[in-house]
C-alpha cells in the first residue's frame, strides 16, 4: 500500500497539493496509479485542495488524530520548525503517511513542498 501524507496551510490551492503529490511520486519513481490513499491530520481532511486532489486521483482521504501522528514523530525524516511550533509534529505529511500505511511502513519520499502544501509517501512494511 502506498499512502501520500499531505500537510498544508489553510486554503492551500489544489494545484499546490497536486504538484507536491506529483513531486513526491516522481521522486519515488512511482506512477499516480500506485497511490492507495491520502492521509492528513484530522481537521485538514476537509480542505478543498486535498479533497479535490483525492477525487482527481480516485483515492480516499484518511483523517488521523494528532495523537497518532505524534506517536510516529520519531520515524519522520525531516522537520519543519513552523509545523513543529503549530502542531508539535516534525512533519504532518511524513507522520500521516507513516501512520496510515501501517506500523511497519517506511518513507519512500520525504516531504516535498510546493506553495502551501507538502507531501510525503510511505509504503506499507510488507511491500517490496
Amino acid at each position: 500500500m502506498i499512502v501520500a501524507g499531505i500537510g498544508c496551510r489553510r486554503g492551500a490551492a489544489a494545484h499546490d497539493v497536486e504538484a507536491a503529490l506529483r513531486s513526491a511520486l516522481a521522486h519515488a519513481g512511482l506512477a499516480a496509479a500506485a497511490l492507495d490513499a491520502i492521509a492528513t491530520i484530522a481537521g485538514k481532511n476537509r480542505e478543498p485542495g486535498i479533497v479535490s486532489v483525492a477525487k482527481k486521483f480516485g483515492v480516499r482521504v484518511v483523517p488521523l488524530p494528532q495523537s497518532e501522528l505524534k506517536a510516529a514523530s520519531d520515524r519522520a525524516a525531516t522537520a519543519s520548525p513552523r509545523v513543529l511550533a503549530l502542531t508539535g509534529l516534525p512533519s504532518v505529511a511524513e507522520t500521516a503517511a507513516l501512520v496510515a500505511a501501517g506500523p511497519e511502513a517506511r518513507l519512500v519520499a520525504a516531504r516535498r513542498s510546493v506553495g502551501g502544501a507538502t507531501c510525503a509517501l510511505a509504503i506499507s512494511g510488507d511491500a517490496p
